[in-house]
């Protein structure tokens, strides 16, 4: 297994390994939304009411890592350690949000009635 910390550390070392550079950070802004819409072509298709067109594949797994590595290229160019930023906001949603999902009757099962 692999923790973020190090996630962040191998990206870090492939971009000057094998990258040359980074992108700058707006470029990988629009990577990022690039990658975003890939995983949502394949969860419509997955989850969704369309279909596979002819070549496409079930790669969601592939483009949940796309979508991650681009993240994590943006945390390395603006000096974020993911694994901190993520701590801090997991602790804000808990004590933001500690009673708001139990309580939304939306979340409820449907099936109960």
């Amino acid at each position: 297994m692999m923790t973020l910390e190090e996630a962040q550390h191998q990206v870090d070392c492939w971009i000057k390994k094998y990258g040359v550079r980074y992108f700058s950070e707006l470029t990988n802004m629009a990577v990022l939304t690039e990658e975003v819409g890939e995983l949502a072509r394949v969860m419509s298709r997955k989850y969704g009411d369309q279909s596979f067109k002819e070549g496409e594949k079930d790669n969601i797994e592939d483009e949940i890592a796309d979508v991650l590595w681009v993240l994590l290229c943006i945390a390395n160019q603006t000096g974020v350690n993911v694994t901190e930023a993520f701590a801090r906001n997991l602790e804000k949603k808990t004590q933001r949000d500690n009673t708001r999902h139990i309580n939304n009757p939306k979340l409820q099962d449907h099936g109960e009635e």
